[in-house]
C-alpha cells in the first residue's frame, strides 16, 4: 500500500461520522438481514427484501441513458443509523440539528408547513404533525413506525405502483430501503398547509434510498414538498429513493421537490403515482447537482376522468448530466396530461429531456400536450430531446413542441445598457425563464431554487 493512501485512510477514520464506524461498505444478504432485523420488522418486509436482493443481483445496470460504468456499488455504505427518530426538535442530537437548523427546517414549519420529516443518512431523526391534522385522522409518519403501526395498510400499497423489477436501481431499493415518509390523508379531508420531509445525505460514500408512500383517499387534498442535498467529498455518492403516489376518486395531489445533491452523486430515483378516476396529479421539481440524475416521475391515469401535470427544472453545469423528463401513461378514456419541462446548460455540462406519453387503445378522447424549452448559455454545453409516443387510439389529442436556444446578445446588450453586469443579466433571463415553473412552488422553496440558480450562474455550487 502506497503512503498516500495509508495517509488517506487514517484521515476518513479520524474524521469519519461516530456512526459510520458500526457500518461497513457493500451489499450482501448478511446486510439486508441487518436492516431488517435493526427496524424489528415483520418478515413478510424481510421476505420482500431478500427477494428484491435477488433480483438486484441479476438485473444489469442500464444500458441506455447516461454511463453509469463508474458508478462503483461495491463502495457505498448502504445502512448507517445516526439517530433515532424525536418528536421535538430539543430531542434531536445536537450536531445533526445543527446542520437542518442551517437548511432552514424548525423556522419553516413553525412558519409555513402543516408536519415535518427530517432524514439524516439512513434514518429518520425527527417528525411531527400538526395536531389539528392528527384530529382529522391524517397519518404523516417515518416509513419505518409506519411498518410497525400500520402494517397491513403498507402491506397492501408498498412497492406495488414501483415494483422492485422494474429496473436494478428499484431492485436496490426494494433490498436496502430505509427511513422516509408515510402519508394518509382520509376520505374528504383537505389539507390547506404542505407538508415537509427533507433528508441529507451527510457523510462520504453514503447511499440513501427512503421510500415515500402517500394514499390520497377519495375526495381528499394536499401538497407534499419535499428538499434533498449532501456535501461535496469526491468519491461517489448514491441517491436511489423510490416516492409511490395513490390518488383515489376526485382527489388532488401536488408533489413538489428541489433536489441539489453533490456533483459526485449519482441520483438515480424512481416517482411514480396511481391516479383514479376524476383524480389529479400535480409534480413540480427542480433537480440541480449531482454528477448524473435519472428521474423521470410517472403518473398512470387509470380512471376515466383522471388528469395529471408535470412541471419540471434541471440545471446542468460543468461536469454534469441531467437525464431528466417525465412519463404519463393513458389507461382510461377522457384522460388529459401537460407536461411542461425546462433545462439549462451551462460549462459543458449535458441536459437530456427523456419522456414517455403512452396511449392506450381503449383510452379514447385523451388529451395529451408535451412542453420542452432548452436554453444554452454557453457554446460548450449541450441539449438534447428524446420523446417517446405510443399513441394506440386516435381519437387522442396530442401536441407536442420542442425549443433550444441560447441567449440573445441582443437582450444581453439591453440590460446592460439599463446598468446590469453580464452576470446579473444573464441570471435575470434565466429566472424569466425558469418562472412558469418556480411560480408554482411555496414562496419560500421558490426562493430556495432561485438562490440555486444564481449558485448556479456564478458556478460556486458543489
Amino acid at each position: 500500500m502506497s503512503d498516500q493512501s495509508t495517509i488517506q485512510q487514517v484521515w476518513e477514520s479520524k474524521n469519519a461520522a461516530p456512526y459510520l464506524k458500526s457500518s461497513r461498505r457493500g451489499l450482501d444478504e448478511d446486510l439486508v438481514r441487518e436492516i431488517s432485523q435493526s427496524k424489528n420488522e415483520p418478515e413478510w418486509m424481510l421476505e420482500r427484501r431478500l427477494q428484491a436482493l435477488e433480483l438486484y443481483n441479476t438485473i444489469a445496470k442500464p444500458a441506455w441513458g447516461p454511463d453509469l460504468s463508474k458508478l462503483d456499488l461495491a463502495s457505498i455504505t448502504y445502512y448507517a443509523k445516526a439517530s433515532g427518530t424525536e418528536s421535538t426538535w430539543d430531542q434531536v442530537p445536537a450536531d445533526i440539528k445543527e446542520t437542518f437548523t442551517k437548511l432552514g427546517i424548525p423556522q419553516a414549519e413553525q412558519k409555513f408547513l402543516a408536519g415535518v420529516g427530517a432524514q439524516y443518512e439512513s434514518t429518520t431523526i425527527y417528525h411531527n404533525l400538526k395536531q389539528q391534522f392528527k384530529d382529522q385522522g391524517v397519518i404523516f409518519e417515518d416509513m419505518d413506525v409506519a411498518v410497525q403501526q400500520y402494517p397491513e395498510l403498507v402491506k397492501e400499497y408498498f412497492m406495488k405502483a414501483v415494483p422492485a423489477n422494474l429496473h436494478k436501481f428499484t431492485a436496490l431499493h426494494g433490498a436496502v430501503w430505509s427511513g422516509g415518509t408515510f402519508l394518509y390523508i382520509p376520505k374528504d379531508v383537505k389539507i390547506d398547509l404542505p407538508l415537509q420531509a427533507y433528508f441529507r445525505m451527510n457523510a462520504k460514500g453514503m447511499g440513501q434510498f427512503e421510500h415515500t408512500l402517500m394514499i390520497i383517499e377519495d375526495g381528499a387534498q394536499g401538497h407534499y414538498i419535499e428538499g434533498c442535498s449532501a456535501p461535496r467529498y469526491g468519491v461517489d455518492s448514491l441517491h436511489a429513493g423510490c416516492v409511490e403516489i395513490y390518488v383515489k376518486p376526485e382527489a388532488r395531489f401536488r408533489y413538489s421537490s428541489v433536489e441539489s445533491w453533490s456533483k459526485d452523486a449519482y441520483n438515480l430515483n424512481t416517482k411514480r403515482a396511481m391516479v383514479e378516476s376524476d383524480a389529479h396529479m400535480e409534480w413540480v421539481g427542480g433537480n440541480f447537482g449531482s454528477h448524473v440524475t435519472m428521474l423521470y416521475p410517472c403518473s398512470v391515469l387509470i380512471g376515466e376522468g383522471a388528469s395529471a401535470d408535470h412541471l419540471g427544472l434541471a440545471f446542468a453545469n460543468s461536469g454534469q448530466v441531467q437525464d431528466t423528463g417525465a412519463k404519463v401513461i393513458h389507461l382510461a378514456s377522457n384522460t388529459s396530461s401537460n407536461i411542461v419541462m425546462k433545462s439549462l446548460s451551462r460549462g459543458g455540462g449535458q441536459s437530456i429531456y427523456r419522456g414517455l406519453l403512452d396511449i392506450r387503445a381503449l383510452a379514447s378522447n385523451v388529451k395529451a400536450r408535451v412542453n420542452c424549452d432548452a436554453l444554452l448559455l454557453d457554446g460548450d454545453s449541450k441539449s438534447s430531446t428524446i420523446p417517446e409516443m405510443k399513441i394506440a387510439n386516435n381519437t387522442a389529442t396530442v401536441a407536442h413542441e420542442a425549443k433550444c436556444g441560447k441567449i440573445s446578445d441582443n437582450e444581453i446588450f439591453y440590460l446592460r445598457s439599463r446598468g446590469l453586469s453580464k452576470e446579473e443579466a444573464e441570471t435575470m433571463i434565466v429566472n424569466g425563464f425558469v418562472e412558469p415553473i418556480t411560480r408554482e412552488l411555496p414562496l419560500e422553496y421558490a426562493v430556495e431554487m432561485n438562490r440555486m440558480l444564481k449558485l448556479e450562474m456564478e458556478g460556486s455550487v458543489g
